[in-house]
């Protein structure tokens, strides 16, 4: 008799379903995500064990008459945790002064601290923080990772780039100097690790992302009317806040792409810090010269792209910076560079935005030639300048023109009245006598009076012809395209600058 094929029997298919429900026994390969995800987790931890002895918390006592009566980071806090924030420091500076009248010996001084953070970038006891956790120092003192405590002294401050280093006065021989990138190697959506001492919090450590890199314009009033004009900050969304200031900003190889500065707004994600390589050239220079030189042109500058009307008048150009003005007797003064001269390259790499003219300007060695690639008015021409040193203070003497008498009736153009520029007129007007015309009158409502022409200003070319005399003016004013735009070249109380006039499109 044939056998017939049977199945398993019933406890036979009990054992198998409970084995496929059951999770695997102990010892079993873990899934191949879960792998990743404990080797990216491994990465952090390592990170963390790598960087962590390079940072340290500085803690400054200011001096009295500086006593800040809040933390400058509160200018980027939504309104309604303002006075939340300012109570809390209020409270540490209490708290600290409490502990300065224990029994245990009172300094001389008696002022407010603050923590902020640094990172170790020399083994002989440098550290690189931000200018504004030592600017106001009397006394400041450094913890490292291990507890131990050391007493440090200011080797340089630059605030334009809310740098600073300072050093340990008697630097342990184990100190481990941090390790950095170059943050133009860095790309967004990268990783990115902030190490600080938020809140009184040492050694935090955070993650995110580099969501933007280049970010400009960003920074507070308070570093405003310190002259701060380097701005080439990477911003992350790592959490940072009040303490991390002078932190670094590591990448997953542990390296500092950023030393952490600005925050907007607590909880938002946005933090800015500043970039590796600005703060490798800035620290070197105050570790050898106590300071860093920057260079200027002495020019007023604008993007074309802010200036629509002068950018449809230029056909071939449609990026970079305007030239404005020039400041009387600085570098550019005496150069062939003109205003309403577009500037499109330095020394052949690419500006768009006064930030990047500004950016590569400043790092040229004072004196050294630089060459411009400049378009003007439809002509692509190279300009050498001699940049000089930044001055500490820029003082324009001009004396203010004084309302012109009444003068009589002639025809106008554009809505401007203009005249010979002689010994009267220029008295009459408060003004030097020089090569150009004076506008006596400017007709309300008019192309001239739209693009704030005022009396007492002396034109001295259209669309970069030269005029000594309303006959010129005129003459010149009548060859160019009002459709197109007129471009005006004029000097108002010592300064020069320039106008396009455009006829109204209906």
């Amino acid at each position: 008799m044939p056998k017939l094929l049977r199945g398993p029997g019933p406890g036979l298919i009990t054992v198998a379903v409970l084995a496929a429900l059951l999770p695997p026994a102990t010892g079993a390969e873990p899934s191949p995500a879960r792998a990743l995800a404990r080797q990216l987790n491994d990465a952090f931890v390592e990170v963390a064990a790598q960087v962590a002895p390079s940072v340290v918390v500085i803690n400054v006592v200011s001096k009295p008459k500086d006593s800040p009566a809040t933390h400058p980071f509160l200018e980027f806090f939504p309104d309604e945790l303002r006075e939340q924030m300012e109570r809390h420091f209020e409270e540490k500076r209490e708290e600290r002064s409490r502990e300065k009248e224990s029994p245990r010996p009172k300094p001389d001084r008696q002022a407010p601290s603050d923590n902020g953070s640094g990172v170790v970038i020399r083994d002989d006891g440098y550290i690189l923080t931000n200018f504004h956790v030592v600017e106001s120092a009397a006394d400041i003192r450094v913890k490292l990772s291990d507890g131990r405590e050391f007493a440090a002294t200011l080797t340089g401050l630059d605030s334009k780039s809310d740098l600073a280093v300072i050093r340990l006065t008697d630097p342990p021989k184990d100190l481990r100097p941090a390790r950095f990138a170059d943050s133009a190697a860095v790309r967004v959506g990268e990783f990115a690790i902030a190490i600080g001492a938020p809140f009184d919090l040492e050694h935090s450590f955070t993650f995110g992302h580099i969501s933007a890199k280049g970010r400009r314009d960003v920074l507070p009033n308070w570093m405003r009317s310190a002259g701060a004009f380097d701005q080439d900050f990477l911003q992350t969304d790592a959490s940072i806040n009040p303490g991390n200031s002078g932190g670094p900003l590591v990448n997953l190889d542990g390296e500092v792409i950023g030393i952490n500065s600005l925050i907007r707004g607590m909880g938002t994600g946005i933090g800015f810090a500043i970039a590796s390589n600005l703060a490798k050239e800035v620290s070197t220079a105050l570790i050898e010269h106590g300071t860093f030189t920057r260079s200027w042109l002495g020019i007023q500058i604008g993007s074309l792209r802010d200036n629509p009307d002068y950018a449809e008048m230029l056909k071939n150009v449609s990026a970079g910076v305007v030239v404005n003005g020039r400041v009387p007797d600085g570098p550019t003064a005496k150069s062939d560079l003109k205003d309403g001269d577009v500037i499109t390259a330095v020394d052949g790499q690419p500006v768009a935005t006064p930030a990047d003219l500004r950016s590569l300007v400043s790092r040229k060695r004072p004196g050294q030639p630089i060459a411009l690639d400049v378009h003007r008015l439809g002509k692509e021409l190279k300009v050498e300048v001699r940049p000089e040193a930044w001055p500490e203070e820029t003082e324009v003497a001009a004396a203010r023109p004084r309302k012109a008498p009444a003068e009589p009736a002639e025809p106008a153009v554009l809505g401007l009245k203009v005249r010979a520029l002689n010994r009267d007129t220029a008295r009459k007007f408060g003004v030097e006598v020089q090569p150009g015309v004076i506008v006596t009158d400017v007709q309300p409502d008019s192309l001239a009076a739209e693009r704030g022409f005022k009396p007492g200003d002396i034109i001295t070319e259209v669309n970069h012809e030269e005029v000594t005399s309303p006959k010129e003016f005129n003459a010149e004013i009548g060859r160019a395209k009002l459709k197109e735009g007129v471009l005006l070249n004029f000097v108002r109380g010592g300064e020069s600058g320039f106008r396009v006039l455009r006829e109204r499109q209906d």
